[in-house]
């Protein structure tokens, strides 16, 4: 009888698993989903209106400018392109750092909830701009500075939800895997964004509203946040109990202070309940390196999130749809080298090694994206999938496995409640550079794109050397001059 019971948890725990990853990615998703449209409708804003037909009923308005939608129909078009980014961008990450605080603290389910269904609204109202024929740059930039601050809800909560249910693992793969809800949202933003952004730029917007909203609904019916209940009801612990993002000796000795004793690891975990402070979550060892590196590691990719559109369409003159399209590819590229990211790290223990190694390779690859990577179909569609791949692999390791070995560090104590915390402060210290990259893209760009590429692979190279330390120690690791165990 004790068996039966015994195997009924395990079969139900292993249903809540996925179930709660699926969640999870879906969750996610919706949020990423909603993100890019404003990244396809640039080109249908300010376009080259001398190669359209203008209707002989249309009067009033400049030969040159009859096309754009006002205020984006003069020359500093990009500036306020960069400014409504920029409006999501720093609310973005300045909510963030408050975000990880709430998330430890307020249930998850509603949380989420709460967040999805605000992100939806502020969404869709961007779209009604279309509708209500509103040409203030003001009400763009405030609701999208609304939507980044409620849109902050999302990361450290769907990362402590997969927390709370998974044993421990090869979690660099997992997280890789399950981590592609990024690329796979902004796919699907740029797919439904551009069947409208021609006909009616409105719905590009509306229609991902409603399903971040639906999907907020889905999460206060269905989310599960731990396996708490279940074990109460059965009387009995899963034998993977600790949980995905538990820190394995692999990185400990990495994200040590050269005083710390390791030692540390063989005393009995101390049970905590009270929630790690923001100051004491900065002196876990390693935080402060990883989160400057991904400060410029998401300026490159937020860059390509926001313009790589208006790039194409610009530069290889295709139409808004068929530029939104083709810009699919570089998150595309971006799953493949999340993926491949995490594997790697996992098979050497080496998380920062990992990132500079993706890092140095981006930079020529972008310089020659630039170059030649117009010349012809095949070579774009090639160059796109490289260098998503290696832009988004240091990024996409860092947000998910890095996070999670930090925010369960040895120097914590079995405390189980900075994980959200660690999280928010890494991807807040990121966003920083997100909100950077397309706010210098916008005043650079008009300089040439020649300049823009540049400042992108400046920010690729000093992220590389914000790792030196711990790819150093890494180094010594595999050398046999320190310790070294395999995740």
């Amino acid at each position: 009888m004790l068996h039966a019971i015994i195997l009924a948890l395990l079969l139900s725990l292993s249903r809540y698993r996925g179930f709660t990853l699926f969640l999870t990615f879906l969750f996610y998703t919706s949020y990423h989903l909603s993100r890019k449209p404003i990244s396809i409708i640039k080109s249908q804003l300010h376009r080259n209106c001398s190669t359209l037909i203008r209707p002989p009923n249309l009067n009033g308005t400049d030969n040159e400018t009859w096309c754009d939608w006002v205020p984006f129909d003069q020359d500093n078009y990009k500036t306020l392109f960069g400014a409504v980014d920029n409006s999501f961008l720093v609310a973005y990450a300045i909510g963030m750092f408050f975000s990880g605080i709430f998330g430890e603290r307020v249930p998850l389910r509603y949380y989420l909830t709460i967040g999805m269904l605000l992100s939806g609204l502020f969404t869709c109202l961007l779209g009604l701009g279309f509708y209500l024929n509103i040409h203030s740059i003001w009400y763009y930039a405030f609701f999208q500075a609304m939507n980044g601050l409620v849109q902050t809800t999302g990361w450290p909560a769907v990362v402590a939800c997969v927390g709370n249910w998974f044993g421990k693992g090869k979690r660099g793969f997992i997280m890789g895997v399950w981590n592609s809800h990024t690329s796979v949202g902004n796919i699907l933003g740029s797919l439904i964004a551009g069947v409208f952004v021609s006909s009616a730029w409105g719905m590009s917007f509306i229609v991902p509203g409603i399903i971040i909203a639906s999907t907020g609904v889905l999460c206060f019916f269905f989310l599960v946040e731990s396996e708490t209940m279940l074990i109460v009801v059965y009387g009995q612990e899963d034998n993977e109990k600790e949980p995905l993002l538990q820190n394995s000796s692999s990185n400990e000795e990495i994200f040590s202070s050269p005083g710390q004793s390791n030692s540390i690891s063989s005393e009995p975990a101390e049970e905590h309940t009270k929630a790690i402070s923001f100051c004491g979550a900065l002196r876990i060892p390693g935080v402060m390196e990883f989160s400057l590196c991904l400060l410029f590691a998401k300026l490159v990719s937020y860059t390509f999130l926001y313009w790589l559109p208006l790039y194409i369409a610009n530069v290889a003159h295709f139409d808004p749809k068929e530029a939104g399209d083709m810009s699919t590819l570089f998150d595309v590229g971006g799953i493949v080298g999340g993926i491949v990211a995490g594997l790697v790290s996992d098979q050497t223990g080496g998380r920062a090694s990992t990132c500079c190694v993706m890092l140095i390779l981006a930079a020529p690859m972008l310089f020659l994206y630039n170059h030649i990577g117009q010349h012809s179909l095949a070579t774009t569609i090639g160059m796109l999938l490289v260098c998503g791949a290696l832009v988004n692999g240091p990024y996409a390791l860092i947000t998910t496995a890095v996070s999670a070995d930090l925010g369960t560090h040895e120097s914590l104590r079995g405390n189980s409640r900075a994980l959200s915390t660690v999280t928010a402060i890494i991807d807040g210290t990121g966003s920083i550079g997100a909100a950077l990259g397309p706010l210098l893209a916008g005043l650079i760009s008009p300089t040439g794109w020649n300049n823009v590429f540049f400042m992108l692979i400046t920010a690729d190279i000093l992220a590389c050397l914000l790792l030196s330390r711990l790819v150093y120690k890494e180094v010594r690791g595999w050398c046999g001059h320190s310790p070294r165990h395999r995740g």
